[in-house]
């Protein structure tokens, strides 16, 4: 066998199919796959990092529907301002019921709270413990919102067992012209 230039050729050509082949089509290959397997692990990460998100998505829609529901029935036990005098003389039937005297009352001016007004009433009103305590338990235990401040309470000497409490109570109620947000 006589090994000469055209068999170097050959031999060149057979070598260096290869070579080329590695550094034009396998290494760029190699480059796309790598980099398709970088972006398929970037896109598994969103994808797993959504699913987290999702499932929280979830439970914060049911938290939000349980506050939409209690927002609901709080501002169920808004009266409207023109119910405010039921409250009113609801207040004054339970100081009644308890053997208390009818309440005087002296309305102050209402305040502007966001969507909903507050009208404090200064309330004054005689009777013995027991029936003032009563009507405490009662006023606590109505449907709309009323808040008490300003609580004084002093016995009256010339009668025995009996004293004077004089409060403010504050009724909420929603103000018709006022918008929700």
């Amino acid at each position: 066998m006589r090994f000469g230039l055209r068999e170097l050729l050959l031999l060149l050509v057979l070598l260096g199919v290869p070579v080329a082949s590695f550094f034009l089509v396998f290494k760029p290959q190699n480059r796309q796959i790598e980099q398709a397997k970088s972006e398929v692990e970037l896109k598994r990460t969103a994808l797993a990092k959504l699913k987290q998100e999702t499932a929280r998505s979830d439970s914060l829609q049911a938290d939000n529907d349980r506050i939409r529901d209690g927002i609901a029935a709080t501002e169920a036990k808004l009266p409207s301002g023109k119910e405010v005098e039921t409250v009113v003389r609801q207040v004054s039937d339970l100081a009644v019921a308890n053997g208390l005297e009818p309440p005087s009352m002296k309305t102050a001016r209402s305040i502007k709270a966001a969507v909903y007004m507050e009208q404090p009433l200064e309330l004054s009103t005689r009777g013995d413990w027991r029936g003032f305590f009563g009507f405490m338990r009662e006023l606590q235990n109505i449907t709309r919102i009323t808040r008490m401040t300003d609580m004084k309470i002093r016995r009256l000497p010339d009668r025995d067992g009996q004293m004077e409490a004089t409060f403010t109570l504050s009724i909420y109620y929603q103000d018709e012209g006022a918008k929700p947000k």
